[in-house]
């Protein structure tokens, strides 16, 4: 599934993992993964799940953040 959602993954020292956030979805949207390509997996199939949700509750999709480049 092709998206326009933002993922987001930084490692993170104190949990010893590669933590994922979900900006566009709210601030408690993350999920985990042993190696920066296991995240990412992990976060493609939370960010589906996120939307299956919005769907199923007839409720509006959260707006994609755009790149904004810096002149």
């Amino acid at each position: 599934m092709q998206s326009l959602y933002s993922i987001v993954i930084q490692w993170s020292m104190e949990d010893q993992k590669y933590v994922v956030s979900l900006p566009e979805f709210g601030p408690y949207a993350h999920t985990h993964g042993a190696t920066y390509e296991e995240a990412l997996r992990h976060g493609q199939e939370v960010l589906e799940l996120l939307i299956e949700d919005y769907q199923a509750r007839n409720q509006p999709l959260p707006e994609p953040s755009q790149f904004q480049a810096i002149a």
